[in-house]
């Protein structure tokens, strides 16, 4: 059966478990239920967060260097020495020079939609990425929470990114 079924604790003393854990069992499951739908509803405006994919330590994504993409051709991981504020988060590079370059034109090498998941978006959800799964289109960088994200936002790359443009617009009105 499903999760509300499985039993959990100690039986009592006669072997059978009680009302009790069963009830247990499905408010646990339930609450897992309502988080879950919660988690997955598109979001508003009134509910975004802010423009920039950030975690708790307020640094974009997750520290990596957006200037690398372009220069290196790879993901890099940048330092906080090479630290710089914009569009109300920290961003790291690898090099004083990387952060010069975005300081100089941030919009040319930050990540579209925040850095958010550009495939996550095309369904009008907001959800974080793994630096290290990206793309760039026509000059253009995009990340992707995993590599099957990836792989299905570049199976229709234009219309993909028409989509995600048009649930970033109605998030952030």
């Amino acid at each position: 059966m499903g999760a509300i079924w499985r039993r959990t604790g100690t039986p009592s003393r006669n072997g059978r478990f009680s009302m009790a854990d069963f009830t247990n069992g499905l408010a646990r499951s339930l609450f897992a239920f309502v988080i879950s739908a919660a988690l997955l509803l598109p979001l508003t405006a009134a509910s975004a967060p802010g423009r920039v994919f950030a975690g708790s330590d307020n640094v974009a994504i997750k520290g990596y260097d957006a200037v690398a993409y372009f220069t290196m051709g790879e993901p890099k991981q940048g330092k906080p020495e090479f630290a710089f504020a914009w569009n109300e988060a920290q961003w790291h590079f690898a090099s004083a020079a990387h952060r010069d370059l975005f300081a100089a034109s941030p919009e040319r090498y930050a990540p579209q939609f925040g850095g958010y998941c550009s495939m996550a978006l095309t369904r009008g959800q907001l959800a974080g990425v793994e630096p290290e799964v990206w793309t760039i289109v026509e000059g253009k960088l995009y990340l992707n929470v995993n590599r099957a994200g990836r792989e299905r936002f570049r199976q229709n790359v234009d219309e993909n990114i028409q989509k995600a443009g048009e649930n970033w617009a109605r998030i952030h009105k």
